[in-house]
């Protein structure tokens, strides 16, 4: 995921406005958010939003992430995935 420059916004030309509610949980949320990171609100929403926006076509569960990756690794052991928690137990009490 790209990571937003910290000073994009500050010099960045606004072509468009956008007005909206939010609820109070969400706009205390939204509030302390700012003042951690130092930033005005409309800055953490449009963070959020290009962040939001670019995973657009990521699948929407986690595991969709990572699915490339599920098997992808070999341990030596065959049955490591039905008797994991034995494997674990034994290889703690080798102190490996």
């Amino acid at each position: 995921m790209h990571r937003f420059d910290d000073h994009a916004f500050s010099d960045a030309h606004m072509d468009s406005q956008l007005t909206l509610r939010l609820p109070a949980d969400m706009a205390a949320k939204l509030e302390s958010a700012a003042r951690r990171m130092k930033r005005k609100r409309s800055d953490v929403v449009r963070l959020a939003l290009g962040q939001f926006l670019e995973g657009d076509d990521a699948p929407g569960r986690p595991v969709e992430r990572v699915r490339d990756l599920i098997g992808s690794v070999q341990s030596g052991i065959p049955d490591l995935g039905s008797r994991h928690r034995e494997h674990l137990i034994a290889r703690l009490r080798r102190g490996q």
